[in-house]
């Protein structure tokens, strides 16, 4: 009996050796992957805010904060989660479009600008001045800019009509809401290969008006004939909309409606209102 009990411990022991030194194995294996594992990349700080949430407190200066040079401006982090815009847009299709276009023409803007003069001008300016300016400079500067404000446009809790002064302004202009929405989804279904829909507010009258432009061309640019402050786009490039909809932009370009985030283009529109002079040259 003693002798079996002494088997018995014996055994046992080896048994809780073996069990520690297999977990010890592990946890080095396991130590030893997390550190070839990629740091997560975290969002650049946000310094720029195209739009708000229509939340009390929001500190957004729409229109006067890309007045900045150039070279200071960072990657605005996206205002909600890469899901929030489902079912119209899927959440794989905002996270590809978000993290990687945009992200590119960020990237690239500021690699195009770097060592010219175009590092202390505003992004104003130089859309003012982009026909004299190379086309990678003008295809990310469009690019960096017109994403910021397509996303601030759409909100999880977007759609419905516009209200105040914006609605007056519509409805003053196109006749009403309906129309507009018209003009607006033909802008935007007519626009032939890639590019935007707008609707902006003249630079000189002060009147909206819609059009559309091609590639990541914008109202503020010296190339288009109907000059503007854009304070509504939706992108019908393929990338904004083929996951889900493939080659229907039609049945995207109406579901737009419904994730609209009237609150910032209302906001956007009064704020321009306010502050046009500096948009005169």
């Amino acid at each position: 009996m003693k002798n079996y009990a002494k088997h018995f411990l014996f055994f046992a022991a080896a048994i809780m050796i073996a069990t520690a030194s297999m977990a010890q194995v592990k946890s080095k294996k396991a130590s030893a992957a997390k550190k070839q594992q990629p740091a997560k990349q975290e969002a650049a700080p946000i310094n720029i805010n195209m739009g708000t949430t229509g939340q009390k407190g929001d500190k957004t200066l729409y229109a006067d904060e890309w007045t900045v040079p150039a070279s200071t401006l960072k990657f605005m982090q996206l205002p909600y989660a890469y899901d929030a815009l489902e079912p119209v847009i899927d959440k794989l299709t905002v996270e590809i479009h978000y993290s990687r276009h945009h992200r590119a023409y960020y990237d690239n803007f500021l690699k195009a600008i770097a060592g010219t003069d175009m590092e202390k001008m505003n992004i104003y300016d130089i859309f003012f001045k982009i026909s004299d300016l190379p086309a990678a400079v003008r295809n990310n500067a469009g690019g960096y800019f017109n994403h910021a404000l397509y996303w601030h446009n759409m909100s999880q809790k977007g759609g419905g009509n516009p209200s105040g002064e914006l609605a007056r302004a519509i409805d003053r202009t196109f006749g009403s809401f309906d129309e507009f929405k018209k003009r607006f989804d033909d802008a935007a279904k007519t626009r032939f290969g890639s590019g935007w829909a707008w609707l902006a507010v003249d630079l000189k009258s002060g009147e909206l008006f819609v059009s559309s432009t091609a590639n990541q061309d914008n109202p503020l640019m010296n190339t288009e004939s109907n000059r503007g402050f854009p304070i509504l786009g939706i992108d019908v490039w393929e990338h904004a909309y083929y996951l889900k909809y493939q080659n229907k932009r039609a049945d995207y370009v109406e579901s737009f409606w419904k994730i609209i985030n009237w609150n910032d283009v209302e906001a956007r529109y009064t704020h321009f209102l306010q502050t046009r002079e500096k948009f005169l040259r």
